[in-house]
């Protein structure tokens, strides 16, 4: 088993995360406060996005192909290498309105 260095972009958080385990159950172990809403990779709420390094998450349905590149849903994720992740980064497929409510591209 092997393990990574996480580390959140211009917050000076790290911690180590196995290639077994997810991004999300680490940050709560550690107490990193990491936002997340379903656990099940849909809601896409706890994503960050990839400034350095590879994940991998098969079940991170909530990301479309493109995104799945360029973002990691924590929750999913597990990484395969060192990373370097922004939280304050989200997929474009959440649009967020003037009245600071997100929705979901295509949902109507």
């Amino acid at each position: 088993m092997t393990d990574y260095t996480v580390e959140f972009a211009g917050t000076g958080e790290r911690i180590t995360v196995s290639e077994t385990d997810t991004i999300l159950r680490r940050c709560i172990e550690e107490g990193i406060a990491q936002e997340y809403s379903c656990r099940v990779g849909m809601c896409l709420a706890c994503s960050a996005k990839v400034l350095e390094g590879e994940v991998t998450q098969p079940a991170a349905h909530g990301l479309t192909d493109a995104e799945r590149e360029e973002y990691a849903l924590t929750c999913m994720a597990r990484p395969q290498s060192d990373l370097v992740l922004d939280r304050g980064e989200y997929p474009p497929s959440i649009e967020e309105d003037a009245d600071g409510v997100v929705e979901v591209a295509g949902d109507d």
